[in-house]
């Protein structure tokens, strides 16, 4: 259970410091015969602040309720 809270808090304090990534994407825009014709398109995916609140809440909220089970 630890183990989980301490990755929701790394993940929450993550996405709250970048607010998000981009990627780059190989797409083919024609193919005549043999000839191929490849863009990159890059697309970004952004992070909502409150996913990282949250995530970072719920982190805290399993540590500190999570039990003392060995």
């Amino acid at each position: 259970m630890r183990t989980v809270a301490l990755i929701l808090i790394i993940a929450g304090v993550l996405a709250l410091s970048f607010g998000g990534f981009s990627y780059t994407q190989d797409k083919t825009v024609a193919k005549v015969g043999t000839l191929e014709l490849n863009a990159k398109e890059t697309k970004t995916v952004n992070f909502p602040m409150w996913g990282g609140v949250a995530a970072v809440v719920a982190g805290g909220l399993l540590l500190l309720l999570g039990g003392n089970r060995r």
